[in-house]
């Protein structure tokens, strides 16, 4: 009722129409609740309870995270060691925050920003590790950059690819070669062909009228801490045609003042792939597949350059990591990996029941070593110690937990070796 009726009017009927009011917003609003209530029935009956509602608050919905991270969501967090990244990790991961930011500008500042990025990064990594006149392709899956390789090699090498697609394969069947050495599942990702004498199972693959197309060669596998013999493998490669990729934790040491003739070699390979993240401690930094193709066209129908925005940020959290650590920064880090390997190498040859597997590769960041123990029906090895009267089940067993012993050992010392201040 309005202020100017209510002065003229009955004070009675004033408080009854006052009262009245009230009621009847009371009425209203109850309906109003109800007819909400109905409505989000409706609309969010399947839909899960964390969405529920008018959402949640920031503090609830990481204090979940949280607890997922340590446990069950509906569990009491646990106490649980959580990797120490350091201020070089947070500024990697600030990059996939920045990242998503950068992706809101317009169309043209986000051109040459990321441009400019990926120029940038691919010229310092390309510098860094001796790899001149390189370009550089950027993914998250450490064997992306050899399935788009291979992409490229197929196209260079079959002019008619474009047009006839894998039909031009059936007349001269492309053939991919992979090191014994090479690490578990990479064969599964691409082909895979066992090879004894690489020279002339070449030469029986063009005598046959196949196509010689791409020899993945290692430098320092983390499973056997390999390298190969990277020049005569690329005057092989020369020969035939054959593309050469080279991929290993040792391709780190290319950043080092010294670097040995066999890791040296890898620069003039056919592209490379280089995996910083581990190496320098960064996580959720881009692996990187260095590559030197002068034809533009193949390139990008490979995969291996994008004109998508999305695609060049990809080198964001790598392009801050390098300008934060400084090439001071990124050699200490390598360097500091080898010295740990070597001390860890004269430490271990002290030990009884230890072998020593690779000794030959020098500044490695990576020692490879087998632990062993005399059993019945074994050679005798000095100072090893068999119990008497061990069942075969027994011995079978105690194989076992010894194989899986060096399997956890060695996973364990290489990740300490390749990024200590992760521990």
């Amino acid at each position: 009722m309005d202020a100017s009726l209510e002065k003229g009017a009955d004070p009675t009927l004033a408080e009854m129409g006052k009262n009245l009011k009230e009621a009847v917003k009371m009425l209203e609003d109850s309906q109003r609740r109800t007819e909400e209530e109905n409505g989000k029935k409706l609309i969010s009956g399947d839909i899960p309870g964390p969405l529920q509602g008018s959402g949640q608050d920031m503090v609830s919905i990481l204090q979940l995270v949280q607890n997922l991270m340590h446990g069950d969501e509906d569990e009491e967090p646990q106490s649980a060691r959580i990797q120490n990244i350091g201020e070089q990790g947070h500024i990697a991961l600030l990059g996939h925050s920045l990242g998503a930011y950068i992706s809101t500008l317009d169309k043209e500042k986000l051109r040459k920003l990321t441009t400019r990025i990926l120029s940038d990064t691919t010229l310092w990594l390309c510098r860094i590790f001796r790899y001149e006149n390189g370009c550089a392709y950027f993914h998250e899956e450490e064997r992306e950059g050899l399935a788009k390789i291979c992409r490229l090699a197929i196209h260079s090498r079959y002019e008619d690819f474009v047009v006839d697609g894998f039909n031009v394969l059936y007349n001269k069947k492309p053939v991919i070669y992979l090191s014994a050495a090479a690490r578990p599942g990479l064969g599964q990702y691409l082909c895979n062909q066992d090879i004894a004498l690489l020279e002339k199972l070449i030469k029986d693959d063009v005598e046959r009228g196949k196509l010689p197309l791409l020899l993945v060669a290692n430098a320092g596998t983390a499973a056997v801490g390999h390298t190969d013999k990277i020049g005569r493998l690329k005057e092989l490669c020369e020969q035939y045609g054959v593309w050469l990729h080279v991929e290993g934790v040792n391709l780190a040491t290319l950043a080092l003042g010294y670097v040995s003739s066999s890791v040296l070699a890898a620069t003039k390979c056919d592209s490379m792939t280089l995996t910083p993240g581990p190496w320098l401690g960064l996580p959720a930094v881009p692996a990187v597949t260095l590559y030197k193709h002068d034809d533009p066209a193949l390139t990008l129908v490979a995969g291996l350059t994008s004109n998508k925005p999305a695609d060049k940020l990809r080198a964001l959290p790598l392009w801050l990591s390098l300008q934060y650590l400084g090439l001071d920064g990124i050699v200490e880090r390598i360097k500091h990996a080898c010295q740990l390997s070597q001390r860890l190498q004269e430490s271990l040859k002290k030990v009884n029941h230890i072998k020593i597997l690779v000794e030959d590769e020098l500044s490695s960041p990576v020692v490879v070593f087998r632990f062993f123990q005399e059993l019945p029906g074994s050679d005798p090895v000095p100072k090893a110690v068999s119990p008497p009267n061990m069942a075969p089940s027994a011995i079978g067993r105690e194989r076992n937990s010894c194989d899986a012993l060096n399997r956890w050992v060695r996973m364990v010392v290489v990740c300490f070796l390749l990024h200590p201040r992760w521990l």
